[in-house]
Parts: C-alpha cells; structure tokens; sequence
C-alpha cells in the first residue's frame, strides 16, 4: 500500500471512529469493537452494511442491541449478530 492509499485509509478510520461515538458508552464500545476487529477484514459489502448501521438512531440501535425489538432489515441484523459474537 503506498503513502496515500495509507493515509485515505487512517482518514476514514477516524471518521467511522467519529461516527461510532453514541449517547451511550454500550454502543460506543459495541460500535468500536467491531471497527477494531473485524473491518480490517471486511469486504466492501460488509463495510457498507456498517456504515448504514451507524445511520441508525440511538434508540434503535440500542433496542436491537438488547433484543427488546427485532431488526427487520436482513443485512443488519446478520451485522448486529457478526457484532455480538465479537470478542469484548
């Protein structure tokens, strides 16, 4: 990888870590956790599905989290799973 492919990648690294702060530290660490271990590795179908997961609000996210809602889109909801089998 050269020089400026490196520096696009750290670029949008630390916006997606921007992205990932929440109203709570349990989504914030959830959000960081999958940013740390698997987007590395994540093809560019997976990272978009991330980046439609940060889309979601708060409130949501957090019900879907917690299971007191289920998540009807198909592609997040495997995320939210990929997500929770992370280790902590």
């Amino acid at each position: 990888m050269d020089d400026s492919a490196h520096a696009a990648d750290q670029a949008e690294l630390r916006r997606l870590r921007w992205r990932c702060r929440r109203g709570m530290r349990e989504l914030d660490q959830l959000m960081l956790r999958y940013l740390d271990h698997r987007w590395p590795e994540a093809d560019a179908a997976e990272r978009a599905e991330f980046e439609r997961l940060l889309g979601v609000e708060d409130d949501r996210l957090w019900r879907w989290v917690m299971g007191r809602e289920a998540c009807d889109d198909a592609g997040l909801a495997a995320l939210l799973e990929r997500i929770a089998s992370l280790p902590a």
